[in-house]
C-alpha cells in the first residue's frame, strides 16, 4: 500500500499565504514526479506545479512568481509554498506522484485526499 498525505490547507485572507505539504508512505522503492493539482467548484482537476527526481520544475502561468513547490527526496514530501493569494485559488488542493514500488513494477499514479484551500476576506 502507497499513501499520499497531504496537510496545511485552511482560510487565508487575499495576499496571504499557505504552505501545503504532502508525505509519500508505504511501500515504495523510489517516487519519479511529484506534483500538486486543484479543483475548484464545478471546474475540472488541473496542475498547479510539478516537481521531477532530480526537482526540475514547472507551474501552471495562473500561479507562476506566486507559488514554488519543492522536494526533500529522503523524506519522499513535496511542499507548495504559496504567496500572494487570490480569490482564484480557492479549490481543493490534491498531491499526485509516480511511485516504483519493486525494481520491476511500473510506476504506480498515486493520489492524495485532498486538502481544501479557501481565500477570501
Amino acid at each position: 500500500q502507497v499513501q499520499l498525505v497531504e496537510s496545511g490547507g485552511g482560510l487565508v485572507q487575499p495576499g496571504g499565504s499557505l504552505r501545503l505539504s504532502c508525505a509519500a508512505s508505504g511501500s515504495i522503492l523510489r517516487v519519479n514526479d511529484m506534483a500538486w493539482y486543484r479543483q475548484a467548484p464545478g471546474k475540472e482537476r488541473d496542475l498547479v506545479a510539478r516537481i521531477t527526481s532530480a526537482h526540475y520544475t514547472n507551474y501552471a502561468d495562473s500561479v507562476k512568481g506566486r507559488f514554488t513547490i519543492s522536494r526533500d527526496s529522503a523524506k519522499n514530501t513535496i511542499y507548495l509554498q504559496m504567496n500572494s493569494l487570490k480569490p482564484e485559488d480557492t479549490a481543493v488542493y490534491y498531491c499526485n506522484a509516480g511511485v516504483i514500488r519493486t525494481p520491476l513494477a511500473p510506476s504506480l499514479e498515486v493520489w492524495g485526499q485532498g486538502t481544501l484551500v479557501t481565500v477570501s476576506s
